[in-house]
């Protein structure tokens, strides 16, 4: 998985440099989510990797495919990583221009997980907490687990805070047996 991100990230960072000169950053964030989505449905994955079907053939069918949402641009972008092989690295490159994006808004992606359901007051005082702890703006998504018995777990790509009642046990566990 790393070796796909290392191969990934030229492209996702030319697109993004690409789409922030442009101010279209949202727009091909979209479009690159998109195009990642439909590359990974079986038939076309097999499609793309055919060696029959030309590097154009490829970019054309896949920007056809997606033609409301794909720009010219795109379509360059398309051609550029058909040529080089690399259509099928769209997933990745998805996702590393979105953390592109999301550090350009300086903003992150939390997971917030409880063990009971959250109060829309108590999810916003966790945010604004979080967006100061992180001089970040904060994207919150909130799911339950009751197997946490109690707290919470937060969740970023980079940070991971365990307040839970079982993750606390689970230390405490750790500590006896040790």
């Amino acid at each position: 998985m790393a070796e796909l991100k290392t191969v990934a990230r030229p492209y996702a960072k030319a697109a993004f440099e690409v789409a922030r000169e442009q101010g279209h950053v949202a727009e091909w964030a979209n479009m690159l989510s998109i195009l990642a989505t439909v590359t990974k449905e079986p038939k076309l994955k097999t499609a793309l990797g055919n060696p029959a079907f030309s590097a154009q053939e490829k970019a054309s069918a896949l920007a056809q495919v997606c033609e409301e949402i794909t720009t010219e641009q795109g379509k360059a972008f398309l051609l550029n990583l058909a040529e080089n092989k690399r259509l099928l690295l769209l997933p990745a490159i998805s996702e590393l221009f979105q953390q592109f994006k999301l550090n350009y808004e300086k903003a992150v992606d939390v997971k917030l997980t409880s063990a009971f359901e959250l109060s829309a007051e108590q999810a916003q005082t966790l945010a604004d907490s979080l967006a100061k702890k992180l001089d970040r703006t904060i994207n919150l998504t909130n799911e339950t687990d009751a197997s946490l018995i109690g707290g919470v777990v937060i969740r970023t790509s980079d940070l991971i805070i365990d307040g839970s009642v079982r993750g606390k046990l689970t230390k405490l566990a750790e500590a006896i047996n040790s």
